[in-house]
């Protein structure tokens, strides 16, 4: 069994509009919803023993927010691949996991597609379709390694956006 933690950065800053997109930083209410992921993954037990993540500010300040509330855990593996990635880039950086429970965060438009080839099943939250930012799908695949999953083979766990845990 393998399990994905899928999430689309937090909430990110547009204050100074010509900053460069990869340089973008979350904004307050961004860090506040990174800190309330954290602690809903933790609450569940939902644990990623690695973490692969875009190489954009926005998405490892995410990460950074996320980890302060989790257990001791991984390395941030940042994947310069997975900035501003589409479905097909993100299951292959995914099929090189070592570990039995991986998180990707990433951004959209590729993450919303990325989640929906991803699920036989979609969750039932009008918010899937939009994968806003923050938006979290936990996600397990009946599969011995990662070079064995593929689209619409992903069996749906859990989803939430940090706007349903008060952020």
């Amino acid at each position: 069994m393998k399990r994905l933690i899928l999430i689309r950065h937090a909430k990110s800053s547009w204050d100074e509009p010509t900053m460069a997109d990869h340089d973008r930083p979350l904004n307050e209410r961004g860090k506040l919803a990174a800190t309330d992921l954290g602690l809903w993954l933790a609450s569940r037990g939902y644990i990623p023993g690695q973490v692969l993540c875009s190489d954009a500010l926005r998405t490892w300040e995410t990460w950074s927010g996320l980890a302060r509330e989790l257990p001791e855990g991984p390395e941030l593996e940042l994947k310069p691949a997975l900035y501003h990635a589409g479905p097909d880039v993100m299951l292959t950086v995914l099929r090189k996991a070592q570990t039995d429970c991986v998180m990707m965060l990433g951004h959209n438009p590729g993450i919303a597609e990325f989640a929906h080839r991803l699920v036989s099943k979609t969750p039932i939250s009008s918010q899937f379709t939009r994968y806003p930012t923050g938006a979290t799908l936990v996600v397990d695949f009946d599969s011995a390694s990662w070079g064995e999953v593929g689209f619409g083979q992903g069996i749906t766990v859990d989803f939430i956006v940090p706007r349903e845990i008060g952020a």
